[in-house]
């Protein structure tokens, strides 16, 4: 119990204090004498997609060296003893007026240093970090700041890609529509030799099979009906000294892809309408959502091809497949169109509850994508209701964290996700029986009871 100085009548619970602190709109950190994090309320979780779970007892020093946020204000305030202010940057966007107070004992020791931030504004995360990173370049600092991730296994392909992106092997990158592949090629090219030469992307099932070699090898003048009087060069030709990134690869016509393979094999081409031989200095980075090994043994995709592209593969998981990027990722996105938009919504704790348990089949466009629809259509905060139906239908509902502290109400509770989530799945009293393992005659009161909005919407 916390009495104050004020009046012996008016006490607190630590509980009590702890609570009025995770409602506080700033965060709030504690560092014990050895930089150690003793305490940190919930605005972390928004500024770093972590937990305070995730954080507390981990030294300072180990999160600043994840890249969470930039500059450290921590080691002025322990040398200088005394209230030290900065601005910061989190990775996840969000720029941070922060003030260091150290508690001293007798011995003019630290004991404690009470770290406060208030978010200021969105910000340009390339800007911010310039300013802090003067030995690295532009290009690299982009690259950087593009990558928003608490997962383990995404950190472990990034390490990868730091090793493989100074060479000039061709990289092949598979993984679901919507995961990310092309802001990995240009991580990749941002980290690589070729960071100051062209990033040029074609979408090859965006372009039509009559216009795509034309717009990859150029053409001469008076190739076709319609070329221009002095012939253009295609991306291959523009892309020289840097990167070309060819997404969906797999819906390259065969036609192409031999030309394709005497660019990578030999760096040259001829364009269209020319018997002109071209040389180039291109790295070739790919990208597809298709089983391109299926692809070659229905004679859809050429083998020798394959091989060439697949030098070094990288696969992306899906969102679904890390779930601890949701948080992390949704604040980005939510900085991002709040600054594009000019507004200020915050997501409520329900709502990220939601995203943390529904399955993404877009992905991290579709993450993308949702959070710009909210941030236009909602209030200031963006409630549950707000979520649209295909969210909110297909949830996974069943979560430890979502339950009532009363055991019979979480229990009351689990038996309602259980039994909706049931009905949703088969319509049927005595599907939802034999999946319960219940009598029918109890799924029937149990749908009566819990899911009589989703009664009524299937009739």
């Amino acid at each position: 119990m916390i009495r104050t100085d004020a009046t012996d009548n008016v006490e607190m619970t630590l509980q009590s204090l702890l609570k009025i602190l995770d409602y506080s709109s700033d965060e709030i950190f504690v560092l014990d004498g050895e930089k150690r994090i003793l305490y940190v309320n919930q605005a972390c979780e928004k500024h770093y997609g972590l937990k305070p779970t995730d954080v507390i007892g981990k030294y300072n020093v180990e999160l600043f060296e994840k890249g969470y946020w930039k500059p450290s204000i921590v080691p002025e305030v322990y040398k200088r003893k005394e209230p030290c202010y900065i601005t910061q940057q989190t990775y996840i966007g969000a720029e941070l007026l922060t003030s260091a107070i150290p508690i001293l004992n007798d011995k003019q020791e630290i004991e404690l240093v009470v770290i406060t931030s208030t978010e200021a504004q969105p910000y340009k995360i390339v800007k911010a970090r310039e300013q802090t990173n003067e030995s690295k370049s532009t290009q690299e600092l982009e690259a950087e700041s593009r990558i928003v991730t608490n997962s383990g296994k995404i950190r472990k392909i990034l390490e990868f890609c730091k090793k493989v992106a100074p060479t000039d092997s061709t990289i092949l990158i598979l993984g679901e529509s919507g995961t990310g592949k092309g802001v990995l090629a240009q991580f990749i090219h941002g980290i690589s030799k070729r960071k100051n030469g062209p990033f040029l992307t074609i979408n090859c099932a965006a372009i039509p099979e009559e216009l795509l070699e034309s717009e990859l090898f150029g053409y001469s003048k008076g190739a076709f009906t319609g070329a221009s009087k002095t012939g253009k060069p295609g991306l291959i030709e523009a892309a020289n000294g840097g990167t070309i990134f060819l997404d969906e690869i797999g819906e390259m016509p065969l036609s192409l892809q031999a030309k394709l393979l005497q660019v990578i094999q030999d760096k040259q081409f001829i364009p269209v309408g020319s018997s002109e031989v071209k040389k180039v200095d291109i790295r070739i980075i790919a990208a597809t959502n298709q089983n391109l090994v299926e692809m070659v043994a229905n004679k859809q995709f050429r083998e020798d091809l394959f091989y060439r592209l697949n030098v070094i593969d990288v696969q992306l998981p899906p969102l679904r497949d890390r779930k601890e990027d949701i948080i992390p990722l949704t604040y980005s996105f939510l900085n991002k169109f709040n600054e594009k938009y000019n507004e200020n919504k915050v997501i409520s704790e329900e709502c990220l509850n939601i995203l943390i348990h529904y399955s993404w089949p877009g992905n991290v466009r579709q993450l993308e994508n949702l959070i710009e629809r909210l941030v236009v259509i909602s209030d200031s905060v963006i409630q549950v209701a707000d979520l649209p139906d295909i969210i909110t239908d297909n949830v996974e509902q069943v979560t430890q964290l979502a339950l009532p502290a009363s055991l019979d109400k979480a229990l009351d509770e689990t038996k309602r996700i259980l039994v909706r989530r049931s009905y949703q799945t088969y319509k049927s009293s005595r599907k939802v029986a034999d999946d319960l393992g219940i009598s029918q005659t109890k799924a029937s009161k149990l749908i009566r009871e819990y899911c009589t909005d989703l009664v009524n919407k299937s009739e």
